[in-house]
């Protein structure tokens, strides 16, 4: 039977590589992939997810051309812009977890607001990943605690509120990587302790929902242990 409470996480990778391939400048490939956010978006809820994380902006990616990273952050602005009405309509609760500081302020404003009038949403919770390192996250998570003995749920609380995020950091069922990379880039690393990997050579801007239903019928097969064995008998 489909479980209903799934938590997918996605790398969301090959942009570059998408526009590369068609002679296009690099930003050609974002704003596609802001097209594949929102397909994967509108078809979570029906596949069984509940919470639905995307990689959007990594602590590491300051290193790219300050152009590109500008462009970014005009496509984040006005992708919360354009979708606000659409995720309130389809009660999709939008947060954003990562630092916040180093936004531009008109983004910080907008984050913001999204996150306060998408608040009483309950049908999917989208968590952007921006500005994000799960190390770094951790780190603050460790300082936070000052050095008292925490069990794993006291410390996934801390962690989340070190990631401004809403309630505990929660568990990872399924991890999406497009692109045709295999790694994990410094993204959810205490959350995806027992994850189910899936690896995918489709770029993200042509990732769409019979991806994510292929992804998840993956993972509906696999056998979830969390280090138990089956007892046998003779």
């Amino acid at each position: 039977m489909q479980s209903t409470s799934l938590h997918v996480a996605i790398i969301m990778d090959g942009n570059g590589r998408w526009a590369r391939s068609r002679g296009l400048p690099r930003t050609a490939g974002h704003r596609a992939g802001v097209d594949a956010v929102r397909r994967v978006v509108e078809a979570a809820p029906g596949l069984g997810i509940r919470i639905l994380t995307l990689y959007t902006f990594s602590s590491d990616n300051w290193q790219r051309p300050r152009a590109e990273v500008n462009t970014l952050f005009q496509l984040f602005q006005e992708h919360l812009a354009n979708e606000l009405p659409r995720l309130r309509e389809n009660g999709v609760r939008l947060t954003v977890i990562g630092r916040r500081d180093r936004f531009p302020l008109p983004l910080r404003s907008a984050v913001a607001a999204a996150e306060r009038l998408t608040a009483r949403c309950a049908r999917l919770d989208l968590r952007l990943a921006m500005d994000y390192s799960s190390r770094d996250q951790i780190l603050r998570a460790a300082t936070l605690a000052r050095g008292g003995l925490l069990g794993r749920e006291r410390f996934a609380a801390l962690l989340g509120h070190a990631g401004h995020g809403h309630g505990p950091s929660p568990d990872v069922d399924l991890l999406i990587r497009t692109g045709g990379e295999q790694r994990l880039s410094d993204f959810l690393l205490w959350e995806c302790a027992y994850a189910e990997l899936v690896f995918t050579e489709v770029p993200w801007p042509d990732f769409g929902p019979e991806h994510l239903a292929q992804a998840v019928a993956e993972f509906q097969r696999r056998e979830r242990r969390f280090g138990r064995v089956e007892e046998r008998t003779s």
